[in-house]
């Protein structure tokens, strides 16, 4: 009997001395894990001072913008198709642009290098079919511009921007004894440029632009942006058939209409010509009034 109750005491020491050590375990593991909470969250607080310290909480800067769209009020001619991309402008490779007149096709090898905000937006307005069906509103004996939706001469879309690759100030020997020609503001605008036109405002360009057929002296002020590479018959057919001499500063509407059917810009190099053009074509150099003559807001 004494033996049996002794068993029974031995049992039940054994069963609180296993429920202290589980306590004394849980305890144990329950501290462990505080302490690791603890740690991290103490290096968590040093990386935060860190960051704080260093200026990490700062908003990043925003990049300041590669091209310079500024708006202008809607009014008489403005059609607002938005406004391109301001940065990731591409500065290299080459671009075709491929004008469809009722006359023929002409085609332009664009270079993003030397004028990239301008070949941007002409690729921007094309792809919104900005040029489409539009007519060109002046010729001279050497130029013809287009790229006005109104055709008033003062059209273009909702914004502006600066002047790129303007060709240095030349003087043209064979026409020296003109005032015009021989002021040192001027430089040689040679058969096969496209540059663009503009109002006589600073960083005014928008969509017109013009297609030189025959060398052309012009005050150094415009944006070349590429060169005709097909298509000079074309631009010198319409040439010989003259203009109804509507601008006081010179040229005017030309006698056929010449309507820009499609305009598209596309990132495939054009193909070169095989020949010049003949010298018949480029002869003499020309004194035509300038494209910034034709018109009050933008030509």
């Amino acid at each position: 009997m004494a033996s049996s109750k002794a068993r029974q005491r031995a049992l039940a020491r054994a069963k609180t001395e296993r429920q202290i050590a589980r306590r004394a375990a849980a305890a144990r593991r329950r501290r462990q894990w505080q302490a690791g909470i603890g740690s991290a969250v103490a290096l968590a607080l040093i990386v935060l001072v860190v960051i704080w310290k260093t200026g990490g909480f700062e908003p990043e800067p925003v990049r300041a913008s590669e091209c310079a769209w500024t708006s202008v009020e809607a009014g008489s001619g403005i059609v607002d198709v938005g406004k391109p991309r301001t940065n990731d402008i591409v500065k290299n490779g080459v671009k075709t642009m491929t004008i469809s007149l009722g006359q023929g096709t002409v085609t332009a090898k664009l270079d993003p290098s030397k004028a990239p905000c301008t070949v941007e937006s002409f690729t921007y307005l094309a792809s919104k079919k900005f040029f489409d069906n539009t007519v060109c509103h002046r010729l001279t004996d050497a130029i013809l511009q287009c790229g006005d939706p109104s055709g008033s001469g003062s059209g273009g879309p909702a914004y502006r921007f600066p002047n790129e690759n303007v060709p240095s100030p030349t003087v043209d020997p064979s026409a020296s004894a003109s005032a015009d020609a021989s002021s040192t503001g001027n430089a040689l605008y040679p058969m096969g440029t496209l540059a663009m036109a503009h109002s006589s405002e600073p960083d005014s360009n928008g969509s017109q632009f013009f297609l030189v057929f025959k060398d052309v002296q012009y005050p150094a002020d415009y944006t070349v942006f590429g060169t005709i590479v097909g298509g000079l018959d074309v631009l010198t057919k319409i040439g010989e058939g003259g203009n109804d001499g509507s601008n006081q500063a010179g040229g005017g509407k030309p006698n056929q209409d010449v309507k820009i059917s499609s305009l598209t810009v596309t990132d495939i190099a054009p193909e070169e010509p095989s020949t010049a053009p003949s010298a018949s074509t480029s002869a003499s150099t020309s004194a035509s009034a300038s494209p910034a003559a034709s018109a009050s807001s933008q030509s």
